[in-house]
């Protein structure tokens, strides 16, 4: 009795790399498509979640108790003013910790000198503030001193940090003036960046006292930021706009800017879905190489399979060593892939500053879609190459 055919582990493993060994170039480009898609989808899955940790954080950071109250619109749908006393109702409501009232001057415009034509503007704006801002804020100064009492009654402004640089200004000196409404005033510091409050970065903030005489403030506030308590922030929201103005509620406009910063991480996650597309296209491209790969090996090796097939191997031994050739390309691809991915998103996260955060499912995810991907490209022509006969196959020999 003829003893039936065995293929043992360690020999399918030294004929599933035959292509390695053989056929290098060949079977390093038919796993590059592979490892190209695995890279951008671990990459792009690595990228967007350090992006968010590292947003989610600063969110943390600046806290999310920050409201704003600003002067909506009529009914006639022309500008509302705030009353002037809203700031001290709000001041009243049970969990506000701070208030912070602003004023836009509409008619005052900022300038490096008095040479500069009135229409250029820069998008700059003048802005009237009391000493409790930065409190309110958490902000910080880059340089100089903010405002405080005495210099809010004379011509010293504070500028924001995107008004400093459009100005060039980096420094605060007694020489260091700029030309607001018409008057020159001496910048006393400059502010450091606050994502929460980017109209003040385009700002330079003068005192009431000044703003009043030489500015023509009304005492109307335009914006007023407010810190509340973190456990009760939504019920003194639904709070701030009778409470500011009684008589017309709906002319007032509250919003946390952090639900902006908030957003941004649900902009990316949309975006990372249409990244994710092409990452699959390119997978798509490699599964298409390893394909023609193993039908080019196929044809090319019908002696080998003839010759195997005359001394025993049976159909399945010779589908499955053609299957695990594929699986092989697709995992040295796929294992390529997330070491190029995480490369980049370790390198990105460095210059930028994040801390790095790669999904678990971006690894193995990535790695069990190469061998799937594989297994799958060359179930095909492991199928060809187990239905050829052994006569067939020896006459090309």
């Amino acid at each position: 009795m003829i003893p039936r055919s065995h293929l043992r582990s360690r020999d399918l493993l030294a004929l599933g790399t035959v292509s390695f060994r053989s056929r290098r170039l060949r079977a390093g480009l038919s796993a590059l498509g592979i490892a190209i898609g695995i890279a951008a989808i671990v990459g792009i899955l690595a990228i967007t979640r350090s992006s968010e940790a590292n947003l989610l954080a600063e969110i943390d950071r600046l806290g999310t108790n920050l409201l704003t109250v600003v002067n909506g619109q009529s009914i006639q749908g022309v500008e509302a003013k705030l009353p002037s006393n809203a700031t001290t109702m709000i001041r009243r409501v049970q969990g506000i910790e701070h208030v912070a009232p602003t004023a836009e001057l509409g008619n005052a415009n900022v300038y490096r000198t008095d040479k500069i034509p009135a229409f250029e503007t820069a998008g700059l704006a003048v802005r009237v503030a009391d000493t409790s801002l930065l409190t309110a804020l958490d902000g910080h100064l880059l340089a100089g001193v903010y405002l405080n009492t005495a210099t809010a009654n004379y011509p010293a402004t504070v500028l924001g940090y995107q008004a400093a640089k459009s100005l060039g200004i980096t420094t605060t000196t007694p020489s260091t003036r700029v030309w607001l409404g018409g008057h020159w005033f001496t910048v006393v510091g400059i502010l450091q960046p606050l994502p929460l409050a980017p109209e003040i970065d385009l700002s330079a903030l003068v005192g009431p006292p000044i703003a009043e005489q030489l500015l023509g403030y009304d005492g109307h506030p335009s914006r007023i930021y407010i810190r509340a308590d973190t456990n009760h922030v939504v019920q003194i929201a639904d709070l701030l706009a009778p409470t500011a103005n009684p008589e017309a509620p709906d002319e007032v406009a509250v919003s946390r800017p952090s639900d902006a910063l908030a957003a941004r991480v649900a902009v990316t996650g949309t975006s990372t879905t249409l990244f994710l597309g092409l990452g699959a296209v390119a997978l798509l491209v490699g599964a298409i190489g390893i394909a023609n790969l193993m039908v080019i090996s196929v044809l090319e090796r019908r002696g080998e399979i003839g010759l195997r097939r005359a001394l025993g191997a049976t159909r399945r031994h010779i589908a499955t060593q053609f299957l695990t050739e594929s699986v092989l390309l697709g995992a040295a691809g796929g294992a390529l892939g997330i070491l190029a991915g995480v490369g980049i998103t370790v390198g990105l996260a460095t210059v930028r500053g994040w801390s790095v955060a790669i999904p678990t499912i971006a690894i193995w995810g990535g790695l069990g879609a190469a061998v799937l991907i594989g297994g799958l490209a060359g179930l095909y022509p492991a199928t060809r190459a187990a239905r050829l006969e052994p006569t067939d196959a020896l006459r090309t020999m």
